[in-house]
């Protein structure tokens, strides 16, 4: 209904519309490359270089004041070590066996740790099972539990495997089962409005979801299964006559070689890079990242 205007009011003025042709600006440049400067210090890969360029740098000076090679060898003379055991086949021998022997219980402890978390937010006594268990045995060094291993395993990769799931399977299902919690309830009301149960809502709904705590506690269990069997072959040695990265590190210190000692930890530092960098950083990028859940 229009509005009546009252009596003698003048009607209001309609003012025409029309549209102003706007000339292209041209002053300067709408978008400006960066310098090459920030360009380069942009790049992450440099940036984490100059700092193992530095620690580098400071243990060469460390060890050229310290000058002992007993105790501490130099950069240099590591850097030789190293060198040597890749080109004669040893260390790389060495890194084959104990690299298997992780991706078995890393493996063994990821399908348990997915298979304890999925009954867990799919049944209250699967809830109390993990709440249970991991309260008993998450603070359990699992190298504490390597003489149990050897009692019941023995001398074998049995034994090792055994630790190694110990190591991964309750942090990673801690950290699961929190991202599992942390998934909004629509995205949960969506999935069972969409019929979804059991382990289809687990895959569909419920793991894409949480999937950046997936990652972390998959960061955190491969962390604590490296360390985890680079201790344990110090201790337990060798299985069937050939022995890994520590057992190489713990032989050489016996012998008093002490750059190759310092090869071999600095190996066991430069895989675990090369895992964080290309192997977890490229899943982050083409999942998370890509989908907008993590900056």
């Amino acid at each position: 209904m229009s509005a009546v205007l009252p009596t003698g009011a003048a009607a209001p003025p309609v003012r025409p519309e029309y549209e102003r042709p706007l000339a292209p600006w041209t002053g300067t440049a709408v978008e400006r490359p960066l310098p090459w400067a920030t360009r380069l210090w942009s790049q992450g890969w440099l940036r984490k270089g100059l700092i193992l360029a530095v620690l580098a740098l400071l243990w060469e000076l460390l060890a050229r004041w310290q000058d002992n090679d007993l105790l501490l060898p130099t950069f240099g003379a590591t850097a030789q070590a190293l060198a040597q055991g890749i080109a004669s086949g040893e260390l790389v021998g060495k890194t084959a066996i104990s690299l298997s022997v992780l991706l078995k219980g890393y493996a063994a402890g990821v399908g348990l740790a997915f298979a304890l978390t999925t009954l867990a937010v799919s049944t209250r006594i699967g809830r109390d099972l993990l709440g249970t268990l991991t309260s008993m045995f998450n603070p359990l060094p699992a190298i504490a539990l390597l003489p149990l291993a050897l009692l019941w395993f023995g001398l074998g990769q049995g034994s090792l495997v055994f630790v190694l799931i110990h190591s991964v399977l309750w942090p990673l299902a801690l950290n699961t089962y929190a991202g599992f919690q942390g998934v909004p309830e629509t995205l949960r009301m969506a999935g069972r409005n969409y019929g979804l149960t059991g382990l289809r809502y687990v895959l569909q709904i419920l793991v894409p979801a949480a999937l950046p705590a997936i990652l972390s506690g998959l960061k955190i269990g491969w962390a604590f299964a490296w360390r985890t069997l680079i201790a344990a072959e110090l201790v337990f040695g060798a299985s069937s006559g050939r022995g890994g990265l520590g057992w190489y590190i713990f032989q050489n210190r016996n012998e008093l070689y002490t750059d190759r000692v310092f090869a071999g930890l600095a190996l066991v530092v430069l895989i675990g890079l090369a895992v964080e960098s290309l192997g977890f950083a490229t899943l982050e990028r083409v999942t998370v990242r890509r989908w907008g859940q993590q900056r």
